[in-house]
């Protein structure tokens, strides 16, 4: 299954590097977000990505065009046409395809979609798509076979939101519990990794006002055909600095849920 993932926005609320990076490739624990994002998907048998370029494009496309001269020893030979012997590799992202295409500078999440929706294949029927800043410890086979079992043409994951403050919860004038943002008890919020049937790419344009969370899916779900898998567990999304900190924090200390990979 084909997983397309969205690579191409600014970023802006993460400009402490998004201004010389594109979110995406903005490192936790020494690689790239999208990386670990992939790394998710391959676990499951998904290795085969579609990403949606945009904003700073190129330097996600150069870190996949060179991404087994920087993960393999190697010998260089001056002076030599095909000078570069590549020897041990030091990755294990053995199988991944990765097509890289250009959805455009100023394009929307659902523009984006559409554009990329050529490289599917003809007997492609179902196929994921999320975000490039997310990250979850979800099972993404359970949501596959819940998607499969509805029939509808969408799934999308509901998840918790993590509260944006710190809870107290108090007896009288003494704080008895202090938590640093929990997740909240109630709601739910588009999480991304959705599951899509092929059909639903009609709701879509490739006009670049073209935006997936309004018209299209809001649409979708007006047909009968949105579904949710609701997921209690973890999930993060990395829209600031902070998350970003918590985000990295949590890969130092060995304790990234998300890590499902050996």
């Amino acid at each position: 299954m084909k997983v397309i993932i969205l690579c191409g926005g600014k970023g802006t609320r993460l400009r402490e590097h998004t201004v010389t990076l594109p979110k995406p490739m903005i490192e936790v624990g020494g690689r790239p977000i999208l990386w670990h994002i992939m790394k998710l998907y391959a676990h499951y048998g998904m290795n085969e990505f579609i990403l949606c370029l945009g904003y700073k494009g190129a330097l996600i496309r150069d870190y996949f065009l060179n991404y087994e001269v920087s993960h393999s020893d190697l010998t260089v030979r001056l002076g030599q046409r095909n000078a570069i012997e590549l020897h041990e590799r030091t990755h294990d992202e053995d199988g991944w395809s990765v097509t890289l295409v250009d959805t455009g500078e100023n394009a929307m999440t659902g523009a984006r979609v559409k554009r990329a929706a050529q490289y599917l294949g003809k007997d492609d029927r179902s196929f994921a798509l999320t975000y490039g800043d997310g990250v979850i410890d979800a099972n993404l086979n359970d949501i596959l076979q819940f998607h499969y079992a509805h029939r509808g043409l969408a799934t999308v994951t509901g998840v918790r939101p993590p509260s944006r403050f710190g809870e107290l919860l108090i007896e009288g004038d003494r704080v008895v519990s202090f938590g640093e943002k929990p997740q909240v008890s109630e709601g739910w919020i588009n999480g991304g990794f959705f599951f899509l049937e092929r059909g639903f790419l009609d709701y879509l344009s490739d006009q670049d006002s073209c935006v997936l969370e309004r018209e299209p899916l809001e649409k979708c779900t007006a047909d009968g055909q949105l579904f949710t898998f609701r997921h209690s567990g973890y999930w993060q999304c990395m829209d600031t600095y902070r998350d970003w900190e918590l985000l990295d924090a949590l890969w130092a200390r060995g304790r990234a849920p998300w890590r499902v990979w050996s």
